[in-house]
């Protein structure tokens, strides 16, 4: 971002003020005080607003043969992790990842033990917003891995710079814009390196691939970079199980086999991405985030918007 008129620095150090309040709060709460606070305000607060209307819509859509209690259920566990997960950012720095049961972020599966394989290639660690989604990087660096994490600034500097710093006390310390670091990540693979990336959310300028039944614009990115680099893709799940309690589940390498023509190798392999991340999903859809504009609406099909 440029440098900030004197209006928005208003506005920014506003929305700001009253974010980090909210911070101090959680950090006074501790790490169980504060997800059982956030999940109340979840629960309660965000749950009554208009979003609520659009997760509905598509949740009716995704799983047409569910009941509307099973919808309804569905919403209220989702806005409980959302609030849980805001209140999580003033404690990143209390996750250790571990394989014991019990464990307050317990890792599971046979992609975290080879982390010495993958720097022949390097590993793009592709997951969705489930859960508390800022342990996927958390646990892999733990794990062994070293890289940077992809992500799409927030519109307000001063709440982005909080949370960088935040993610960056047990995961990874370098994080990419979405928007500009194609040249890095393309040296962190060819060094063998890790990328975490959310490959859940609309996007524009990427390729309609079914999620869900609908057609979804879904980023090409994971695949382009998997068969121009020869990365290994590797699908994280993540599963809160209770509280702050997380069960993140690292999935065996995406088996994909080229055939030698990039637009359609491309394609078929960001339709293999969406089609894992969709079976995650409905393993447990309360733990991912419905109130994202995901698929085109009525108002996009007549405009001629995807």
């Amino acid at each position: 971002m440029g440098k900030l008129s004197f209006s928005q620095k208003l506005r920014y150090g506003a929305e700001a003020a009253v974010f980090f309040a909210f911070m101090g709060f959680f950090r006074l709460l501790g790490l169980d005080g504060a997800s059982a606070v956030g999940g109340f305000i979840g629960r309660q607060i965000f749950a009554r607003t208009r979003v609520t209307k659009r997760a509905r819509e598509n949740l009716i859509a995704a799983f047409p043969e569910k009941s509307a209690a099973e919808i309804e259920a569905i919403i209220a566990g989702m806005w409980d992790n959302l609030g849980r997960t805001i209140a999580e950012y003033a404690h990143l720095d209390k996750f250790t990842a571990s394989n014991k049961p019990g464990a307050r972020l317990f890792v599971s599966g046979d992609a975290i033990s080879d982390a010495e394989v993958a720097k022949a290639s390097g590993t793009l660690f592709v997951s969705g917003h489930l859960a508390n989604w800022e342990l996927m990087p958390i646990a892999a660096e733990q794990w062994g891995y070293q890289g940077a994490l992809v992500y799409r600034p927030p519109n307000n500097p001063y709440v982005d710079r909080f949370i960088s710093r935040q993610r960056a006390l047990r995961g990874p310390k370098e994080q990419i814009s979405k928007f500009f670091g194609t040249r890095r990540i393309f040296s962190l693979l060819r060094g063998g390196h890790a990328i975490y990336m959310l490959v859940d959310q609309k996007t524009n300028e990427g390729i309609a691939a079914p999620f869900f039944g609908r057609d979804a614009m879904t980023t090409p990115v994971p695949a382009a970079l998997a068969l121009k680099m020869g990365a290994r893709i590797v699908l994280v799940s993540n599963k809160r199980l209770g509280g702050a309690r997380f069960h993140v589940t690292v999935h065996p390498p995406l088996e994909f086999a080229p055939s030698g023509e990039h637009e359609r190798d491309v394609r078929a392999l960001t339709y293999a991405i969406n089609a894992r991340l969709e079976e995650i999903v409905r393993a447990d859809p309360s733990q991912w985030l419905w109130i994202h504009r995901r698929w085109p609406t009525a108002r996009d099909v007549v405009t001629g918007k995807r």
